[in-house]
This record gives C-alpha cells, structure tokens and sequence, in this order.
C-alpha cells in the first residue's frame, strides 16, 4: 500500500511540474516580427536648411537733392533702367536765372580784377621812383589780391549754380529695377525733409538672400574646410530655384538673444525670377562626410528627445537615443548615437517594448 501511494506522489509531481513548464511557455511573449536594416557610415552632403530673405545686391534710395516743383516723371514705375536714365525733371527757371546772375557776377568780378592789376602795376612803378609812398602801393597790391580772391569766390558760386541747375535733371544712381514714384508731379519738394525721397531702385542682378544658422552649424560650417560653399534654394511653391550661388558673408559674432549667427549669399538672377523681400527655403552645402543614415520612419521622438529601436544580439528590443542632423531626401542624418553595425528596426515600432524579443527580417 505504501508502494502504491509512493508511486502515485511521483507521478503527481512530474505531471505539476510539466504543467508549470508548458504554463511558463505560454506566458512568454512571442516575439515581434520587424524589418530592419544594419546601419554604416557613408557619404553624405554636409547641408544646412534656413529659412531666408531676398534683398537687392544694391538698393539705393532716389532724393531730390534742391528745393523745387517736381514738373515731370520720366520712367514707368517697375520697369527696369540702365544706370543715368532720367527719372525726374525738377522745374529749371530759377536755376537756370541763378546761373546766369552767378555768370555776371564772374565777369563783374573779373573787370574789378583786371582793374585792380592795372593799378597796381602803375602805382608800383611810382613807388619804384620814390613819387608815391609805398603805403598806397600796398594798399594796391592788397586791393589786388581781395579782387583776385573774389574772382574765386564767383567761380565757385557758378559752379554751384551749374551744379544745382544739373540736379533738377534726376537720373538713375544705378541699373536696376524702379520702385514707385512717392511724390506726384506738382509736388514741392525739398531736400530737407521727407519730400525728398522721390523713388527706389533695387539691383536684382545678382541677388543676395540672408538667412541664419545657428551656432552648432556654424561650426561644423567653418569645420568642413570647404572654400566654395554652395547654397540653394526653394521658392514658395516647392519648387527649386534653378540657378545656384555663392556664400559672400558671414557674421563674426553670435546673436545673444537667438544664438545664430548672420550669413548672406549671392545668386544670380538675369530673370528676375526672384523678388527683393521674398521668403525662400535655404538650401546650404559645404562637401560631404561621412555619417549614418537611417529613414525618417525609424525615428521617434519623446521627452529625452529623438532615440531608435536596436535590435540588439541577444534578441531583444532596446530604445537608443540619437542626436539627429538634416534630412537627406526620405533619411535622417544621425551625428551621435549609432556606429558601424547597430540593427535599427524599421517597423512594428508601437508594439515594441524595452527588452521585447524581435525576430529581424532584413528590410528590402
């Protein structure tokens, strides 16, 4: 009897025990099926996107520069002008009557001056003989010498009436595109206040776009060692701009309220495709280097920041934070946080856990 119930106790227990084994079989987690791919560096654009602002190569503002009635306007408000086309036409009769009365004034002038040397001339000779005293031949080379100074003295009024009669023709400082007229004609206007600005002009050809980086990128801008920084960019429509250009300026100090630091570059623009004061995306590109890249899908983002899934050798899910830098096409450069040989999981990404068992299929 006891026999028996010895054999039936073991048979008992090895029957619980298997038991136990197929119920720890079946709490076990099966593991997640998800498609992954092993990163390596490899060359990629070292590139930079802002966004920017166009403005003129050159913009210059267009003043009277004499108080008169603006008689008439000479150009069509937007169209493009070679450098001294006319634009205005201040009215002339006063400057032209000025020029004349400084004209007379000369040839007056120059009649005392002749004069004068004459008598300087007879009373020195005089003074040479001991006839006069050679006070009054003094007196006469010193009378002389004023009329000679206001000779002078004419000329520079005339030419300053020549100049201002030349300023009442106001011509184009430089080729560009005209803005519109702020004055009307019949406008009185004067140098001295606001009437004076009369228009703009803005050379389109080339182009400048600012824009800003910030201080990271500025420094692996300057660290990249290239010469020949080439930007880009993208119009509002999503479209790019065809043409490409050249860094010109670089700031040499950072922003403290926005820790950036101030570039411009130059592009052509013979169409004028691109307008001063427009919004473009800005496309910056100094060489390559190598880096490792995963698709834009792969990352995720949470408190701590962005981080992927890595399937580790073991078998097992684990999150690993990233430092990430520009896009390139469908990727994401990743600068810190992967090496050579890292498994990043590409999909089933909301079923993963911290430590969850994957089985990797290699993604197409």
């Amino acid at each position: 009897m006891k026999l028996i119930l010895a054999i039936t106790a073991i048979v008992l227990t090895g029957c619980s025990q298997g038991d136990a084994r197929q119920q720890k079989k079946a709490d076990a987690p099966a593991a997640v099926t998800v498609a992954a791919i092993e990163v390596a560096p490899r060359p990629v654009p070292v590139s930079f996107e802002a966004v920017g602002r166009t403005e003129g190569s050159r913009e210059v503002q267009v003043r009277a520069r004499i108080a008169g009635i603006l008689e008439k306007q000479m150009y069509v408000e937007g169209d493009s002008v070679k450098a001294g086309a006319p634009l205005f036409r201040i009215e002339r009769a006063p400057f032209e009557i000025e020029l004349a009365q400084a004209r007379a004034s000369l040839a007056q002038e120059k009649a005392r001056n002749e004069l004068a040397a004459q008598e300087l001339e007879r009373l020195q000779g005089l003074a040479d003989r001991r006839a006069i005293s050679r006070k009054e031949a003094d007196q006469a080379e010193s009378t002389a010498r004023q009329s000679a100074a206001a000779v002078q003295m004419a000329r520079a009024r005339l030419r300053q009436a020549e100049l201002n009669l030349s300023y009442t023709n106001v011509n184009a400082p430089i080729g560009g595109v005209t803005g519109r007229a702020l004055q009307s004609v019949g406008t009185l206007v004067q140098p001295s206040n606001d009437s004076a600005l009369l228009t703009t002009i803005t050379q389109a050809d080339p182009i400048w776009v600012r824009f800003s980086l910030s201080e990271a990128e500025y420094s692996r801008l300057r660290n990249s060692g290239e010469k020949e920084i080439e930007v880009g960019v993208e119009l509002a429509d999503g479209k790019p701009y065809p043409a490409r250009g050249q860094l010109n300026f670089a700031g040499s100090t950072v922003d403290a309220a926005t820790g950036t630091v101030q570039m411009r570059a130059e592009l052509p623009n013979a169409e004028h495709r691109l307008l001063a004061g427009q919004y473009v995306r800005v496309r910056v590109v100094a060489g390559t280097e190598q880096a490792i890249v995963v698709p834009q899908t792969a990352v995720l983002q949470n408190e701590t920041g962005r981080f992927v899934w890595i399937a580790g050798s073991d078998g097992r899910a684990l999150p690993r934070n990233i430092r990430a830098g520009a896009w390139l096409g469908g990727d994401w450069v990743v600068l810190d946080g992967l090496k050579a040989g890292d498994v990043v999981i590409l999909d089933n990404l909301a079923r993963l856990r911290p430590g969850a068992p994957v089985q990797v299929k290699k993604a197409g």
